[in-house]
């Protein structure tokens, strides 16, 4: 084999990893990655030009005068490329919103695609940092929010190993399953209540537990 032929077979296995191809029959067909948090700072530079971009091509298309605030959470899924989820801070109106984008990037071919922009005010908040939108409500009452979110599986985790040092089973706990949370902000610190669904052994148990996020960082189970 030639020189040539091996840099060829390498783009091409390069390639097939990163967009996860696999055969099929006569059909190749794509596997996609999982959709996971950003590995870098979600306030990045290429981050904000994303969520910039976003906001630009949908004014653009709806003739709107969104105005760009802040990133409050990112995700990113690789595909033939990259697709970018964000959750965004806007101005409408005076009025501060929260929408979710999805952009499609190949930076290869200097490529971008906004595919997706919607309100997502109305759904449960897909971040604790929304919550800080509505702190004129502080203390008032608890909130839905993602069980997907970052800080909720920080939360479940820390209640996880909390109820396991005050057990005195030789069986470990282990976390199945978040199935409901729900957080409110009370001054400067955090309050989540969740529905935590649980092994232990052979056992599965299903707890609501409720923990404390406080200035410093630290979870407290109460």
């Amino acid at each position: 084999m030639n020189r040539y032929s091996v840099i060829v077979l390498s783009v091409l296995v390069c390639g097939f990893i990163e967009l996860g191809l696999c055969r099929e029959g006569n059909f190749i067909q794509m596997r996609p990655g999982g959709v996971y948090d950003y590995g870098g700072n979600q306030n990045s530079a290429e981050i904000e030009g994303l969520a910039r971009f976003a906001v630009q091509e949908h004014n653009k298309k709806e003739n709107a005068l969104l105005q760009f605030a802040r990133v409050l959470k990112a995700k990113e899924q690789v595909v033939a490329g990259k697709l970018y989820y964000l959750t965004l801070e806007v101005i409408d109106a005076g009025k501060k919103k929260i929408y979710e984008a999805k952009i499609w990037v190949k930076p290869w071919i200097n490529f971008k695609q906004l595919q997706e922009f919607k309100h997502a005010e109305h759904g449960p908040f897909s971040a604790l940092s929304d919550l800080n939108l509505k702190r004129g409500c502080h203390g008032q009452e608890w909130l839905a929010v993602s069980t997907n979110d970052l800080e909720v599986k920080n939360a479940a985790n820390h209640a996880v190993k909390s109820m396991q040092r005050k057990s005195n089973s030789l069986f470990l706990y282990e976390l199945l399953e978040i199935l409901q949370a729900k957080a409110k902000i009370i001054e400067d610190y955090a309050k989540f209540e969740l529905h935590l669904k649980l092994r232990r052994g052979s056992e599965e148990e299903k707890h609501w537990v409720e923990i404390i996020k406080n200035s410093e960082g630290k979870f407290y189970l109460k």
